[in-house]
């Protein structure tokens, strides 16, 4: 399988990442761990986290989904055959929030352990912290790539100002620099990526890994009228979707799809894999079923009349 180096960083990997925001939430330990194993057996290698999965889950306060991976890393021995990505800085309860130094040195100290291993392959900021400088930030960053706490490091829900002023940050002071950036892109959402970040990821090597790359379940084609939205406890974030545009981009992933044999969610996956600079897409599975069918999209080749009409289809 071909792998992808994530920005300049030297880490490689398959060109699907497993997102685990559904470890502790939709899916528990067990369902998790017959996951992951599927998804390293296929030989897949990066699994997405973050300390905040899952706390919006009811009984949930945060670090569920790095606690599950870490009880897994322990059972299956597989540490040395994943890339494990977290992040850091969204909200964890009281004043546990941000990118300072006193908060991120804690941070990782906490999701180390959760994951019980010794070092994380790619520390990301998960959301802008305006209250600390930037300089700030990438110190910390930098001592923890230098303690070997830390491979390489990212950013996800930032602007690409702010992008371009972190790199410029790091570049100006010697310090680690972001090798990754993770946005919202998909076939419905491609505007704020293509316009804001792309030119910037394409001109610096920055290693683009997309979240919500199926539209929260919308472009497996399983959500077609309101009716079908209580499936699942993402139905709601879908709704919006429901539109002449949607229905659109949906009869065009059919046509692929079936032209191909495959999956609507393998061929959306395909889409983002076959855009230039994409590193990886993200996507969750809570079956086995669902896992097969999203590895399938690195089997396939869109030509370019698929991806013409995809595009086409999806044009904002």
């Amino acid at each position: 399988m071909e792998k992808r180096e994530i920005g300049s960083s030297g880490i490689k990997i398959a060109p699907f990442a497993l997102g685990s925001n559904v470890f502790g939430w939709t899916i528990d330990e067990k369902q998790s761990f017959t996951i992951l194993d599927g998804f390293v057996d296929a030989g897949f290698d990066l699994i997405d986290t973050a300390d905040v999965y899952s706390t919006w889950g009811a009984g949930n306060k945060g670090g569920e989904s790095e606690t599950i991976i870490g009880n897994w890393l322990k059972k299956s021995g597989k540490r040395e055959k994943v890339i494990i990505a977290t992040k850091v800085g969204k909200p964890m309860g009281s004043d546990k929030k941000g990118l300072s130094r006193k908060y991120i040195t804690e941070a990782v100290e906490a999701s180390l352990k959760r994951l019980q291993t010794d070092y994380i392959d790619l520390y990301q900021s998960h959301e802008d912290d305006p209250h600390t400088t930037l300089l700030e930030t990438l110190e910390t960053f930098d001592d923890l790539i230098k303690q070997g706490k830390v491979k390489a490091i990212g950013a996800s829900n930032i602007s690409g100002e702010r992008l371009k002023d972190t790199l410029q940050v790091s570049k100006d002071n010697n310090l680690a620099a972001y090798q990754c950036m993770q946005p919202e892109y998909n076939l419905y959402a491609r505007e704020g990526y293509e316009k804001e970040y792309e030119p910037v990821c394409r001109e610096r090597n920055i290693g683009v890994i997309s979240y919500y790359s199926l539209a929260s379940g919308f472009l497996t084609g399983k959500y077609r009228s309101e009716n079908d939205l209580s499936q699942s406890s993402r139905g709601a974030g879908v709704k919006s979707m429901l539109n002449p545009r949607g229905y659109k981009i949906l009869a065009a992933l059919d046509k692929v799809a079936a032209e191909l044999n495959m999956s609507e969610a393998a061929v959306a996956l395909a889409w983002i894999m076959a855009r230039p600079g994409i590193t990886a897409p993200i996507a969750s599975a809570t079956t086995v079923k669902q896992l097969d069918e999203l590895v399938k999209s690195t089997e396939l080749t869109l030509n370019s009349d698929a991806i013409d009409l995809l595009n086409s289809a999806s044009k904002y």
